[in-house]
């Protein structure tokens, strides 16, 4: 259970005053994203370790806001961007050589890199703050009247880094990341008028989740599936599928309520874990430590997993920046493993509308920047959709990279009224982003070789077009054989055939052979259908 002392309300006061300066420098969005600016990237991985380590390569993931290094597109931004070990020169020299317009010397020379190179399991921030020489280096290099912090996820690591160095973070206060748990989550859901599954209170025992579990199906006596939830997982890693089928004997007017506790009680130990290496005895010693929650599972037939992303800026305006068909895979496909922007056109601006209640409710509570919301969809016919809210990601998740990704290469403009992207030409951009295309023949490939690869066959971005693939978590290859995209098109078609002949370049040269599947084939997400998940 988290818990909040003294010391850390008086850093939260002071961490809210510092912060109000983005308020008074930034009146605008525009101005915001535009201005001159010294920007620190702090990737910091910043929650449960643990959990952390379900996600293989996790230690690879502060390359995942690299895009960063696209707002060097501004000639009048500087940049510092800090890992826990450094980064393979080629990689920096790949995402600079992106800049469309800018020398890369020149860009090069208003990026400092820094690394506190330790590979050790803490998150960067405590890194960073362990090291007075590195803080001090950071600070002496930051114009602190243009300065602003930005980072994965906020928490008392990052509050503390901010103070230290005298640079506002942009992001939620610490004390705020509680409407980014899934708990959380349902209240802010609730409040806001917006429609979710039925599900309990955070539990912090087994005994007390089996009944909140027999509870909800009293309520919901046609359940046949249920979600148990850690308050604090990741990417759904930290889910688990209880499936109520085989305690018909113990249903809601077959038995007592004690017997239906004792019944699911037994139960958990069959659940189907997310996670691969997950099992009920490593998972209900993490519920004292972090919470858990039980919610009704989504049935239908035809059902999809699509997102909305929005922003709070320093002045309390909501805006919409994008949506997506998120694409997801794992035992009950509840696993987050990549998207297709932008969401279906029969939902997309529904889901607008619904993420613009969930943002202004974030605001009112003084949260700033990113917010994610994840909805289950089923097709209702006649055109309907019952859209169903599951969580709020309260960082800088698995749709943030892509979206910007296309946002600083075209500097174009999300289209609120249809929910497209359109590059300053005017043209729509779709694409089908990852991180997690992998497989084992992949590894052993060093940045280098996929550089050759990329040039060879010509599959790099090709900024007159506007299309082709750009590449992160390139530093996952080598040992993991696992690596992100982004493969940007003129229509959703060209965008998935871009895609998959990365797929099929990367089988060719690394000895496999490539055989016509669709995107994701090698995981349960049909276009439409039950994915027996969410």
């Amino acid at each position: 259970m988290v818990t909040i002392n003294i010391s850390e309300l008086e850093q939260i006061d002071q961490f809210r005053s510092l912060q109000s300066t983005l308020r008074d420098r930034w009146k605008t969005s525009e101005l915001f994203d535009n201005s001159e600016a010294d920007i620190l990237i702090i990737p910091s991985l910043s929650i449960d370790q643990r959990e952390l380590q379900k996600i293989e390569g996790c230690e690879h993931y502060e390359e995942r806001l690299l895009f960063s290094l696209m707002r060097l597109r501004n000639p009048r931004n500087r940049l510092i961007y800090v890992t826990s070990m450094p980064l393979h020169p080629s990689i920096i020299d790949y995402y600079l050589q992106l800049l469309p317009g800018i020398p890369f010397s020149h860009a090069r020379h208003r990026l400092l890199l820094l690394s506190t190179y330790d590979a050790s399991l803490k998150p960067l921030s405590q890194k960073i703050l362990e090291r007075p020489r590195l803080l001090e280096r950071i600070r002496q290099a930051l114009r602190l009247d243009k300065a602003f912090m930005a980072c994965y996820n906020s928490t008392f690591w990052e509050a503390e880094l901010s103070l230290k160095l005298g640079v506002p973070l942009y992001a939620a206060a610490p004390d705020l990341q509680i409407w980014g748990t899934k708990s959380g989550s349902r209240q802010i859901f609730a409040q806001s008028g917006v429609p979710l599954p039925d599900g309990s209170e955070l539990v912090w025992n087994s005994a007390d989740l089996a009944t909140a579990a027999a509870d909800l199906w009293e309520r919901q006596p046609t359940l046949q599936r249920m979600v148990v939830k850690l308050n604090e997982g990741i990417s759904g890693e930290g889910n688990a599928l209880l499936d109520l089928r085989p305690l018909t004997d113990v249903a809601p007017g077959q038995s007592s309520h004690a017997q239906r506790v004792a019944a699911i009680s037994d139960r958990f130990s069959n659940m189907r874990f997310q996670a691969t290496q997950e099992t009920w005895t490593n998972f209900s010693q993490r519920i004292p430590e972090l919470g858990a929650i039980v919610e009704s599972y989504i049935e239908g037939e035809i059902k999809f997993s699509p997102s909305v992303q929005g922003r709070i800026t320093p002045d309390g305006e909501v805006e919409i920046l994008s949506t997506h068909d998120q694409i997801l895979g794992g035992p009950d496909g509840q696993i987050y493993l990549g998207c297709r922007f932008p969401a279906d056109e029969s939902y997309r601006v529904q889901l607008q509308q619904l993420g613009l209640k969930v943002g202004k409710k974030l605001a009112e509570k003084g949260t700033l920047e990113r917010f994610g919301v994840d909805f289950v969809t089923v097709d209702q016919g006649d055109g309907k959709w019952d859209i169903q809210a599951i969580e709020i990601n309260l960082r800088k998740g698995g749709t943030t990279h892509p979206f910007m990704t296309l946002k600083l290469l075209t500097n174009g403009r999300y289209d609120l009224p249809t929910g497209l992207f359109y590059s300053q030409q005017g043209k729509p951009k779709y694409y089908v982003a990852t991180d997690n295309l992998q497989k084992d023949r992949y590894r052993g490939l060093l940045p280098n070789d996929l550089m050759d690869i990329i040039a060879h066959h010509r599959l790099h971005f090709d900024s007159g077009t506007e299309t082709g693939t750009v590449f992160h978590l390139m530093g996952c290859l080598s040992q993991f054989g696992k690596l992100g995209l982004t493969s940007i098109g003129n229509s959703p078609q060209q965008a998935e055939d871009i895609y998959n002949k990365v797929v099929q370049v990367l089988d060719q040269e690394t000895g496999g052979e490539h055989n016509n599947y669709t995107l994701f084939s090698d995981y349960a997400f049909p276009i439409a259908g039950d994915t027996s998940g969410y």
